[in-house]
């Protein structure tokens, strides 16, 4: 019974065949090259293109343009040189039979219009190789800002630029308002990102992380049908604190008049006279003013020296009698008045007898 139940048909596939010719030994991906034979038959139309160059390109464009027109022959362009206009033209001919080269053709004067050199340029003729011209002076507005953005997609001693061509597989070159890139398709995508984040202010060390990670995990092969977002680092945007606003300063009151002028030298040497003097009195009077202006710096010195000679302020001797009292007191020695005794038992020696003695010593001294 079982077998007798019929497939659910996918009705996304109903329509769909079996190719005899698409197995699986074919590369989708590869790009087969066009020759002279898949188009033996010429245009029947010519189509052109044409862009300027700056007038400093001029002289490297005359040196190599005889490279130019051999490259382009080859596949049946043809190429003129203005340099009264300033501009280049591809155009295709009778010979031309790949339909595609003349929108190469179209963007090897666009590099070349841009610095890049022609060894370089030239390879953009061939199958695998793509172009990208990405301009970035519009981006930022302020200049300064500008020309710091666009260093850091080069580095220091152009550290930067040479990781993300290595990273990349793509040849970049920046150059005033535009970086010029080539290379395959899958990685000029990834360096217009680069590009476009560094002018917003998110630095290419960040993605060049991100870079060296996916080519350790593509050396993978279990990882090819799995996602890398659990690999692939996440940086959180830090806010930078904003700076607080300056306190708003007094408008000043709107007046029609300018201010009043101020006066000149010769308007104040009119003021004071000095004007009208003579040229021997106005040197009297400079010189009477340089001997008052030393006279009062001689003064000032003199006072200074005079400081060394001024004697201390020394203790006078009838200073010391209340100083010993206050020396006693701080002692504890007891007063009469502090001790029981009055005054009056204190026994005194009398003046008379002090007198007697001293008579009694001269008598004695005279009888020796």
């Amino acid at each position: 019974m079982a077998d007798d139940v019929a497939p659910v048909e996918n009705k996304n596939k109903r329509f769909r065949k079996d190719k005899p010719w698409d197995t699986d030994d074919i590369d989708h991906w590869k790009v087969e090259k066009f020759t002279a034979e898949d188009n033996p038959h010429p245009f029947l139309e010519e189509s052109s293109f044409a862009t300027l160059f700056p007038k400093y390109r001029e002289k490297y464009l005359r040196e190599i343009w005889g490279h130019v027109t051999s490259a382009l022959d080859k596949h049946g362009i043809a190429c003129t040189l203005d340099l009264v206009e300033g501009s280049m033209t591809v155009r295709t001919t009778r010979k031309t039979f790949d339909p595609y080269i003349i929108l190469r053709a179209r963007d090897l004067i666009k590099l070349l219009s841009r610095s890049v050199p022609f060894t370089q340029a030239v390879k953009v003729l061939q199958d695998d190789m793509a172009c990208d011209v990405i301009k970035i002076g519009n981006i930022v507005r302020n200049k300064e800002r500008f020309v710091k953005r666009r260093q850091r997609i080069i580095g220091p001693n152009g550290s930067t630029l040479k990781a993300i061509e290595l990273l990349t597989g793509c040849y970049v070159l920046v150059q005033g308002n535009t970086v010029s890139a080539m290379g395959p398709h899958k990685s000029l995508k990834e360096v217009r990102r680069i590009v476009l984040d560094c002018m917003k202010n998110i630095h290419p060390i960040y993605h060049i992380k991100e870079l060296m990670i996916k080519r350790e995990l593509a050396k993978d092969p279990k990882l090819a049908n799995e996602s890398w977002d659990r690999f692939l680092p996440k940086f959180k945007k830090t806010s930078v604190k904003a700076k607080k606003p300056k306190e708003p300063t007094k408008k000043k009151v709107y007046t029609p008049f300018p201010p009043p002028q101020q006066p000149s030298k010769i308007d104040l040497q009119l003021e004071s006279g000095e004007y009208f003097l003579k040229p021997s009195e106005k040197k009297s009077r400079e010189h009477a003013k340089k001997l008052e202006a030393q006279a009062e710096h001689a003064k000032e010195r003199e006072e200074k020296r005079k400081l060394a000679f001024i004697p201390p302020e020394e203790p006078l001797p009838t200073d010391e009698a209340p100083r010993k009292s206050k020396k006693r007191a701080a002692d504890g020695t007891p007063k009469s008045s502090e001790t029981g005794n009055d005054a009056s038992d204190v026994p005194k020696k009398s003046k008379k007898s002090s007198r007697d003695g001293t008579s009694k010593k001269s008598k004695k001294h005279e009888d020796s």
